[in-house]
């Protein structure tokens, strides 16, 4: 009974010992071995690993490409106007021991590879125009930052991989009014094409209604010459018919007369009998009576 007590307090000191010495490193930690706060060793190899319990400790660190979005920052550009930049960054930790002495920790290394980067932002952007940020000149812009970035922090075991802007907007107030001067240029351009097709309108219903003038006038023109040449006709024709009939031409414009003359009820004629106009009604043949 006491062997097996010592048996199992055995087993359990070792246990306890294995767990304060032994440490594993997977393969997406680099680790480093602290004695009272100073590193002793570096692991980059994953696998089991020992230290000394009590007196030493061990941290791991990311060796993966890490990325930051860094809070946005105000950038004036070249031409004074305001822009509001969002950023991101990917990088990568090369050196473990002068991270860990550079920055301790990676929020540490978070927030001061933030604060690095929104000042080159603020550096390069502030030389350009704001045409420059938004055109495809940007690439070369972030080419710059990066390099900048990458100069002020590769002694600190890190590498920089890339800056990018995800957002480069103007401010809420200088977008509102980039809007309605937009609106109002809007309006003021469709004033100008609605006055434009106006304009057009009225040139077409002018032509339209000069055409017409024009189609008309000749149309009356021709009539006429129409109605001339067929009066012209129609006098050859009597003047001929006068000419073979003296008599029946003189009859038939006398019953033209009294067709004309007489086929209103409402008229009152007042004439002598004996009167030229009535000749053919005492005799046919027109000779007045004695």
């Amino acid at each position: 009974m006491n062997s097996s007590r010592i048996y199992l307090l055995i087993i359990g000191l070792i246990g306890l010992i294995a767990y304060f010495t032994l440490f594993t490193v997977i393969e997406v930690k680099n680790a480093i071995v602290l004695q009272f706060g100073d590193p002793k060793r570096v692991i980059t190899s994953p696998g089991l690993n020992f230290k000394i319990p009590f007196i030493q400790n061990v941290i791991f660190i990311d060796n993966r490409i890490l990325d930051i979005d860094a809070p946005a920052a105000e950038v004036i550009a070249a031409d004074q106007k305001r822009l509001i930049v969002d950023a991101f960054v990917k990088f990568k930790i090369v050196d473990v021991l002068e991270f860990y002495k550079a920055f301790g920790n990676e929020n540490v290394a978070r927030s001061r590879i933030s604060a690095v980067v929104n000042s080159r932002i603020r550096g390069v952007l502030g030389e350009e125009p704001l045409s420059a940020v938004l055109s495809d000149d940007r690439s070369k812009l972030m080419k710059q930052i990066t390099s900048l970035v990458e100069a002020e922090v590769n002694n600190f075991g890190i590498e920089i991989i890339d800056v990018r802007i995800k957002r480069a907007d103007l401010p809420e107030a200088n977008s509102q009014a980039i809007f309605r001067r937009m609106q109002t240029e809007r309006e003021r351009e469709a004033k100008e094409f609605r006055a434009q097709g106006a304009e057009i309108a009225q040139r077409i219903r002018s032509t339209a209604d000069k055409e017409v003038t024009i189609i008309k006038s000749q149309a009356e023109k021709k009539a006429n010459i129409v109605r001339g040449e067929g009066d012209g006709m129609a006098n050859k024709v009597f003047a001929e018919a006068f000419g073979q009939d003296p008599e029946f031409f003189a009859f038939y414009r006398a019953m033209q007369a009294y067709a004309e003359g007489l086929k209103s009820s409402d008229t009152t004629m007042i004439l002598s009998p004996e009167s030229e106009f009535f000749k053919y009604f005492a005799d046919p043949s027109g000779e007045q009576q004695e």
